[in-house]
């Protein structure tokens, strides 16, 4: 059973983490991330990287970030994935997510500016 909401502070603390989920998802913007949740990505984990990036990008005030889904990429022994455009196009592959590694990512990419080498996916 969902929690019930017992007062209107609550009602809207509700409503401001909708427009801030919905906000991540509308519109370009400088970063676009793309979590591939083809059947072989759902299975290995992806729903748990989007939330993971969902929750980190808020934590971190990223509000440069529009994040995506998208079916598989391919790529399937590589899943979870997600791919990040910046603002040059430049396009990074990650893979074999986990949420430790999608909070080090955030932080270090999308926060800092610098890849991660050690999660990218070398073509």
């Amino acid at each position: 059973m969902a929690n019930k909401i017992k007062n209107p502070q609550e009602l809207a603390a509700l409503k401001e983490k909708a427009k801030a989920d919905l906000d991540l998802r509308m519109g370009p913007k400088e970063i676009q991330i793309t979590v591939h949740m083809g059947t072989c990505g759902i299975a290995a984990g992806a729903r748990d990287v989007m939330a993971a990036l969902m929750d980190e990008l808020t934590t971190a005030g990223a509000q440069n970030v529009t994040l995506h889904q998208s079916g598989c990429l391919g790529l399937c022994d590589r899943e979870p994935m997600f791919t990040l455009v910046d603002k040059a196009g430049q396009e990074f592959r990650y893979g074999k997510l986990t949420k430790k590694k999608v909070h080090r990512i955030v932080q270090q990419h999308v926060v800092g500016g610098s890849p991660v080498a050690d999660d990218l996916i070398q073509a």
